[in-house]
């Protein structure tokens, strides 16, 4: 019985140090919890903290590496996400269906998935998702996310994210070459450097929808009828300058 205290207390420090290890991490980089939850930049890290009330430029170089829809699109949705963000994951398997179902499938809209890594193993899933065939992304993005509690908050979560890679398809071998690629790895931290300081993003999940050079920019997660009522009105703005 002693023995089986001892491993019961064991167990329980080292999940303290983990919870207590995970948080000082984050507030080192920056972030922390704001009243709804949401993990955010302190204001004081940010690079510029007038950015986010700043409009978009028209010429910003979006990224362009995992889009989802007709390449012509009148409007585009850039979505920046974190694969360990809870808020992310509700909203990407929540409201982005219902946004593909009726925007996308139809040619209206096309979404553009940007990963915005918030710590290592956000950082991990999202070099792994590069592994998968480009077809097979937003499958992937979406298993990650679904199952986001099973390796976000295990002590072994690489191998967890290796074993989802390998369902996808992706080999031990592509696996270790692609979590050592400093190529992508720096491409995706220049992205978020980019997110955080020209588009004054201060958390995730964070979109941008886009159309005819003007960007509008919509913090935290959206709900189905919010975002609809944004596209609807980038979309009516296109189609009534054409009548005109």
């Amino acid at each position: 019985m002693e023995q089986f205290i001892r491993k019961i207390s064991a167990t329980i420090a080292l999940v303290i140090l983990f919870l207590l290890s995970a948080s000082i991490y984050l507030q080192l980089k920056g972030f922390e919890r704001d009243e709804k939850d949401f993990l955010v930049l302190r204001k004081a890290y940010a690079a510029d903290e007038q950015s986010a009330k700043k409009e978009i430029p028209a010429n910003f170089a979006f990224p362009q590496d995992h889009v989802l829809g007709k390449s012509d699109a009148k409007v585009t949705v850039y979505e920046y996400s974190s694969f360990a963000c809870t808020h992310c994951a509700d909203m990407h398997l929540e409201v982005m269906p219902e946004i593909i179902k009726k925007y996308v499938s139809a040619g209206l809209v096309k979404m553009v998935f940007v990963p915005l890594p918030l710590d290592k193993n956000s950082m991990d899933a999202a070099l792994l998702a590069e592994c998968v065939k480009k077809d097979k992304y937003f499958d992937f993005a979406n298993v990650l996310f679904k199952h986001q509690r099973d390796w976000a908050i295990s002590f072994t979560p690489l191998k967890v994210l290796r074993q989802y890679a390998k369902l996808s398809g992706v080999s031990d071998a592509q696996a270790d070459a692609c979590l050592k690629n400093d190529k992508t790895a720096a491409r995706i931290l220049g992205d978020r450097k980019a997110g955080l300081s020209e588009l004054g993003i201060q958390g995730t999940p964070s979109l941008v929808v886009s159309s005819n050079g003007h960007n509008e920019m919509l913090s935290g997660a959206q709900s189905y009828e919010d975002l609809a009522a944004v596209i609807d009105r980038h979309l009516g703005k296109i189609y009534n300058s054409s009548v005109e």
